[in-house]
């Protein structure tokens, strides 16, 4: 009699437990397999997402390999635009606008708008990335070409330190300048591009310092 006490009291014990515990044990359960099913519904989401995006992105590349097309402008602009509004937190949207501005200013000669897709991808992009400073030079160029000259060298000066771009920099700071007629400013920033380029001297840059009267190896 003495075990059988001793059993129903630890059976009546775990049904104190259980009546008092129960019910919030079986929420953290519910809650636990929520997360769970959760997680993984993201994921699937985010693959899915992933692959929309990586199909528009090739059919983007498509249209713009595909010269023979006269509606392949027409094409990657929707899908460029496209990929900005639908998956604006990813790599394809920013190459995507890369491709576009490129389409807008080589072919179409909308210097406007291809600034207008370079900014979008700059503000999308991680500073100091390469990428970054890739987006950088061309929106540089670009508002340069609309004769945007303090844009220009405002886009140059957030670009931080980078040893690959910075002859490139610099010898483009030193055109802006030119052209705003700061003919000191430009000699100094040719002359930091000549030494920051260091054995791969463009023979281009030393015409532009030739002209300023700076001679080569001076």
């Amino acid at each position: 009699m003495a075990e059988m006490r001793t059993e129903e009291e630890q059976v009546q014990a775990i049904k104190d437990w259980w009546k008092k515990n129960g019910s919030s044990l079986l929420i953290g359960i519910g809650a636990a397999l929520a997360i769970v099913f959760g997680w993984q519904t993201w994921q699937n989401h985010q693959m899915q997402q992933r692959t929309e995006a990586a199909n528009q992105f090739a059919n983007l590349l498509n249209a713009y390999s595909d010269q023979s097309d006269e509606q392949s402008g027409e094409t990657v602009a929707f899908v460029a635009n496209n990929l900005q509004e639908e998956f604006s937190d990813s790599a394809y949207a920013i190459y995507g606008m890369l491709i576009l501005a490129r389409q807008q200013l080589m072919d179409e000669g909308d210097v406007a708008a291809a600034i207008e897709s370079l900014e979008w991808a700059n503000g999308q992009v991680e500073e100091g990335s390469a990428l970054s400073f890739i987006i950088r030079n061309r929106l540089a160029r670009a508002q340069f070409s609309a004769e945007q000259y303090d844009e220009a060298l405002s886009t140059l000066d957030g670009a931080g330190d980078n040893e690959t771009f910075a002859a490139i920099f610099s010898e483009l700071r030193g055109d802006i300048l030119l052209a705003q007629g700061d003919r000191e400013g430009a000699r100094e920033a040719y002359l930091a591009a000549r030494e920051q380029a260091r054995q791969s001297r463009s023979g281009i840059l030393e015409l532009k310092l030739s002209d300023l009267g700076v001679q080569e190896g001076a």
